[in-house]
């Protein structure tokens, strides 16, 4: 696919948060340290901070998902014109324990438009992971694609329900200029090299222009291949979290500059298609 559709083959400003949790003889607090390259990915980490009542130490550390909904989208049998298939992915997010969402031309015809339906290829959703190499996550094949009728945008149903993971909670409002979304995705870390990172990207942007079915967002830091959407991003999600675990979908990904040139993000909004998202999800 085109650099421009982005789904083809895709040191974000930090904080600590601070929690403190008492339980049966101990308090542990949760810190969330974020590295400034997302190659090295932020851990959650419970550390013992001394019993509370004399009673033992923690013996060992619990360690919490990062963004857990993220999901993971790679192909190895896309049909092409002319014979033989090529590898493909994209990003996308959990919205429902049998479903993702992601961008809609993700799944196309041999001549690139957008089909819904079963998939004309095998496409694998990895759900729950940070890293490839993570021994967790849930891994399940795409089997059936609806295609939004107002924009790039699709939802994605699973071979197998993805449990023990918060989805992501569709949005109740429209969004607003100036409103500061997360982004996050799977997508290439090279702007020649083409390939899916073996890592989750993050970054950090602004809402800077709303139109009828998509918006425009900025960046909030200097771009970087790690920190901005590249080939492969396609369907990566825009939403707001408050602890990085659970969160609200705002938008996704759909098509922007090369990456890490200067430039606006084109996503498609998620409220102008929420009643169609729920009755696809009833369905």
């Amino acid at each position: 696919m085109t650099r421009s559709s982005r789904g083809g083959r895709f040191t974000w400003h930090c904080t600590l948060a601070v929690a403190v949790m008492a339980g049966a003889g101990g308090a542990y607090t949760y810190a969330v340290s974020e590295q400034g390259n997302a190659a090295d990915q932020p851990v959650r980490t419970a550390v013992a901070a001394g019993p509370a009542s004399g009673g033992p130490a923690a013996t060992a550390p619990a360690v919490l998902p990062v963004l857990p909904f993220n999901a993971k989208l790679t192909s190895h049998d896309i049909p092409v014109a002319g014979g033989g298939v090529r590898d493909g992915g994209c990003s996308g997010a959990l919205i429902d324990p049998d479903w993702i969402v992601t961008a809609g031309h993700c799944f196309h015809d041999i001549d690139g438009a957008r089909v819904g339906g079963r998939p004309q290829y095998r496409m694998t959703v990895t759900v729950g992971k940070t890293r490839d190499g993570d021994p967790d996550g849930r891994t399940a094949d795409v089997v059936d694609v609806r295609q939004s009728p107002v924009n790039d945008l699709a939802v994605a149903k699973l071979s197998t329900p993805v449990t023990g993971i918060v989805p992501l909670t569709l949005p109740g409002r429209p969004p607003t200029a100036g409103q500061h979304l997360q982004f996050a995705g799977w997508g290439s870390t090279s702007a020649t090299v083409v390939v899916p990172s073996d890592h989750l990207k993050r970054g950090q942007f602004e809402v800077s222009k709303i139109k009828a079915s998509t918006l425009e967002a900025d960046p909030l830091v200097p771009r970087t291949v790690e920190n901005s959407p590249c080939h492969d991003d396609s369907g990566a999600p825009y939403f707001v979290s408050a602890d990085d675990v659970t969160g609200e979908l705002v938008a996704i990904e759909d098509s922007g500059p090369e990456c890490p040139q200067p430039g606006t993000e084109i996503l498609a909004r998620v409220d102008v298609v929420v009643g169609w998202i729920q009755q696809q999800l009833g369905s």
